[in-house]
Parts: structure tokens; sequence; C-alpha cells
């Protein structure tokens, strides 16, 4: 809870009855090590802050799976279009590690909304965040090779080599196994 304080006063300086208000609305949800957070054809109810682990988002593609987000410490999280819309998801959301999460529900957050100002800029700053990682995504596929998404990738969250599978991290740059491979030698020879 000290660094999801920490985080939110860093967006939105709060006072400590500000803060305790946001944060009393906040629950604590733990995942192992692969176990789904959100299952294809449910509605996200939770706008969530990671505390510990990473989060892969993929769709099932038959036999195929295709990652398309990941999410870290230290973030926000959420299958974003399902909590706005409260529509059912069309993909998956799974913890990549032991994960804590903390989470406030679509009903509180807009109880939040209502009640305080600096809510409402938390919320703000969540949306934001959550859509800036979306564009830079975007723009990525379309202005940068395979190679240069991967080095973002891990320029950006360098530990995470030790900590993804490789088959992910060729999904979610858009190659097969084999070419980041091939990827891989390029950089490291």
């Amino acid at each position: 809870m000290k660094e999801i304080r920490e985080y939110f006063n860093k967006l939105v300086p709060l006072t400590a009855t500000e803060s305790d208000h946001f944060t009393s609305k906040l629950i604590r949800r733990e995942f192992k090590k692969n176990e789904l957070i959100l299952c294809c054809g449910k509605t996200e109810q939770y706008l969530s802050f990671v505390e510990k682990g990473m989060v892969r988002f993929y769709s099932d593609k038959g036999e195929k799976e295709i990652t398309f987000s990941f999410t870290f410490e230290n973030s926000f999280v959420s299958a974003y279009d399902s909590f706005l819309m409260q529509n059912p998801v069309g993909y998956y959301v799974q913890a990549l590690a032991d994960t804590v999460l903390w989470s406030i529900s679509h009903t509180d957050l807009q109880k939040v909304y209502r009640e305080s100002a600096d809510g409402q800029q938390i919320g703000r700053r969540a949306a934001e965040e959550l859509f800036i990682k979306k564009s830079k995504r975007e723009m990525s596929f379309l202005r940068q090779s395979a190679q240069e998404r991967y080095e973002n990738l891990f320029a950006e969250n360098p530990v995470l080599l030790q900590k993804i599978p490789l088959k992910y991290i060729a999904s979610y740059i858009g190659v097969t196994p084999q070419a980041l491979s091939r990827i891989r030698r390029r950089i490291y020879s």
C-alpha cells in the first residue's frame, strides 16, 4: 500500500484524508504465476495498480496465442476498453509471475469521481497512462522494425529478459520465435 500511496502522490498531491479516502476503496488481489486475471468473455470490473509482478494480455487464435501487451510493476493495468464500456473482453489477462494488484472496482471508482476532484484527477491520469501505452505500441508497429521493438522493450524493462518466455516476446514484437532467435543473435554477437 505504501508504494501505491507514493505513486498517487506523485500524480496528484493528496492530503492524508484524501489519500485515506481513495485507498480505502482499494482491494488487494493476489495471483499466482500463470493464473488468469481475466478470462475471454468476462467483463473487467477493476482498474488496478501493479505492486509486484507482471501481466500479459493475449488473444487465443486456436493453437496460437498472440501477446499484445505487458504491464509491469508500478503501472496501471486493466482491460480498459471493457472496464469503461462494461462489455465482455475478447482476450485474456494473465499473471506472468506471482502478482499483487491494488484494485478499485468500477462502481467504487464512479463514487470516488462523484465525491472528489482529486479522485477524478487520479482516474484521468490512469486513463492517460493506459492510452499513451496503447498509442506507443501502435506507433511502434508503424515505425519500427521488430529488432527495434525488441530493443525498446528491454530498454524500458531490462530485467525482463530472464523472466518472460521468449515465445511471448516473439509474439509481442510480431515475429516467430525463430525470427526472434535471429534478432537476438545479431544483437548479442
